[in-house]
């Protein structure tokens, strides 16, 4: 079975009626010393939001806050101040990590247990049934391609295998929130694109996903809206294709039409009675490596930099 075609609808989940599967407000996570003395900031006055249905990206250097904001929403944390809530729950109540699927970036799995065992083993955590947990199982194997390899311990596995299964255990209680920490980690060429195929997937069934990643490419490729961070603080936040998005150019396509030298000619000719000067046809865009990159720089060279929202309607 590939990642564009799983055998089972997505099972209809109780909501809370807002838009917003995760909100922040003023998030900071403060780490203290032996003597309670502040030794860093690891997460600054944090707000955001992320959409019901969206593939959001969590982006910044390590060190920058990711792990943090991951750990304070599965309530694996407590905040220094402000607060985050999960389906409209605060994050420290653990109940609502039974709608959440968790991929750590390294998945600590029983490796003398094989791909059947440890499925069957995290759907007893979920209180499934045997019926349930065998079906499911067999699904999810087929879903990451170890069909093949479903009787082999762990231990035996690969890198790229283990982070196949370890995708397979996150979806094992088929949750509405899914995070990933660095999901394509260890996979090869085909097994990234198989990756990214089933975070759109998991969009189209209507769950959101929460990815982390150091490959700028793959977020480009599957998220719809950004954040980076970079030492705690929130440097950018917004839809992917408008942060790439080269605004200062206009691109033009059209059909049915030879570019004639004439063509360009009045093309030019408009453009520079409008002030422009004729360089291409055709909208540019950066890339999101090197906004990451811009970013980055910008905030090393402005300490104290922080994204703000625009005001106006």
């Amino acid at each position: 079975m590939s990642a564009t075609a799983v055998a089972e609808q997505p099972r209809t989940h109780s909501t809370t009626g807002s838009d917003f599967i995760v909100e922040t407000r003023n998030l900071t996570k403060t780490y203290k010393d032996f003597w309670g003395r502040k030794k860093k900031t690891a997460l600054n006055a944090l707000d955001l939001q992320i959409k019901r249905g969206e593939i959001f990206g969590l982006l910044g250097p390590n060190g920058s806050g990711k792990t943090t904001t991951i750990k304070l929403l599965l309530g694996l944390l407590f905040p220094s101040n402000g607060e985050a809530t999960v389906f409209g729950k605060p994050a420290a109540d653990v109940r609502k990590n039974e709608r959440i699927g968790y991929l750590p970036e390294e998945s600590y799995l029983y490796r003398f247990l094989n791909a059947e065992e440890t499925l069957d083993f995290y759907g007893r955590l979920f209180e499934m049934s045997r019926e349930q947990r065998e079906k499911k199982s067999a699904e999810l194997i087929e879903l990451v391609g170890l069909k093949e390899d479903r009787k082999r311990t762990l231990r035996e596995y690969s890198k790229g295998m283990r982070q196949r299964i370890g995708l397979a255990q996150a979806l094992i209680n088929d949750p509405e929130f899914v995070i990933l920490d660095e999901p394509t980690s260890g996979l090869d060429p085909m097994g990234t694109i198989w990756m990214k195929d089933l975070i759109r997937q998991l969009r189209d069934q209507g769950k959101t996903v929460l990815m982390c990643s150091h490959r700028l490419d793959d977020v480009q490729d599957v998220c719809d809206r950004i954040a980076i961070l970079f030492n705690g603080d929130l440097q950018e936040l917004g839809d992917v294709d408008k942060l790439v998005e080269d605004a200062a150019r206009v691109e033009v396509r059209a059909t049915n039409v030879r570019l004639t030298p004439e063509l360009k000619q009045e093309l030019e000719a408009v453009i520079t009675r409008h002030g422009g000067a004729l360089e291409s046809f055709g909208h540019p865009t950066t890339t999101l490596e090197d906004l990451f990159k811009k970013v980055v720089e910008e905030s090393k060279a402005r300490p104290g930099r922080r994204y703000l929202p625009t005001t106006g309607k």
